[in-house]
């Protein structure tokens, strides 16, 4: 993998586990006030907000799909966004991690996160992201000339806080995705240039866990239309990859390769193998 990135023939697959904290003893830090909720942290946050208990006694305050849709009903679209970026912008800032992942040439990076941090990384770095954020709207898809490693392309998958109508966060939301993502050119909502990256190019999940089933739904909706044994290879760095889903996933379809660690552990080694120093605290 550090080969495809010193090459710069990598995908950077950012999910919001990239924020999590560093583990007891670690030598970096990130202070709880500047970290964005991850897991259900955010989804328990919105339900304390919108009085689930109340309205919905049986459900499920870690669910964010029906908790989103709760609150949306409850309130607005607009304040569900406004609360939503609140809890994962407002007074947030990128991570070490965040902030190694954004030195290293990845010209081509996708990703679920609402947030902004990875594109303030970035520009932090001296780069230029072209950021590109699906619509469920059915418009012509904006292609991009060729990303490179000093202007690369972040494709925000499931929308930005910086336009409401984008974010994908409820079930009505993921229904409209899937749908959306059906449509053919011109009006398919990824770029061109990405879907040949994706056929061409090694990808590294960094942030989530493939027990999670919107990101298999994710990735077999990118995947669909590319024969398996033309993947080119996945990688998942997951500290406890689910033995189930290790096993349909790497031994018996060999989708992705598995790769047990944690962000905190796995980002400084990558650095080092690829920018030839250590990270430094």
């Amino acid at each position: 993998m550090s080969g495809a990135v010193i090459d710069q023939e990598c995908i950077l697959f950012l999910g919001a586990g990239v924020h999590a904290p560093p583990p007891a003893g670690s030598v970096f830090a990130y202070p709880e006030h500047e970290r964005p909720p991850i897991g259900s942290a955010l989804s328990r946050e919105l339900a304390d907000a919108c009085g689930l208990s109340e309205l919905l006694p049986l459900e499920d305050p870690g669910n964010l799909q029906r908790v989103a849709l709760a609150y949306e009903i409850a309130f607005s679209r607009a304040r569900l966004v406004d609360a939503v970026s609140a809890a994962v912008q407002v007074g947030k800032q990128p991570s070490p991690m965040l902030r190694a992942l954004a030195e290293l040439d990845f010209p081509v990076v996708i990703t679920t996160n609402y947030d902004q941090l990875f594109e303030q990384a970035l520009r932090d770095a001296g780069k230029q992201p072209r950021v590109a954020i699906y619509t469920p709207r059915l418009e012509q898809t904006v292609d991009y000339r060729k990303p490179t490693a000093q202007s690369p392309i972040v494709f925000k998958i499931h929308g930005d806080i910086s336009r409401p109508e984008t974010i994908v966060i409820s079930d009505e939301d993921y229904i409209d995705f899937v749908l959306r993502m059906s449509n053919k050119e011109p009006y398919d909502p990824l770029p061109r240039r990405l879907k040949v990256y994706l056929t061409d190019w090694t990808t590294v999940f960094v942030g989530y866990s493939l027990l999670d089933y919107n990101l298999r739904l994710l990735f077999k909706t990118l995947r669909w239309k590319i024969d398996s044994a033309n993947l080119p290879d996945m990688y998942s760095v997951d500290m406890a990859p689910d033995p189930l889903i290790m096993d349909v996933w790497q031994s018996q379809r060999r989708y992705v390769k598995f790769i047990a660690q944690d962000v905190w552990a796995f980002v400084p080694g990558l650095y080092e193998l690829v920018a030839g120093r250590e990270l430094a605290p």
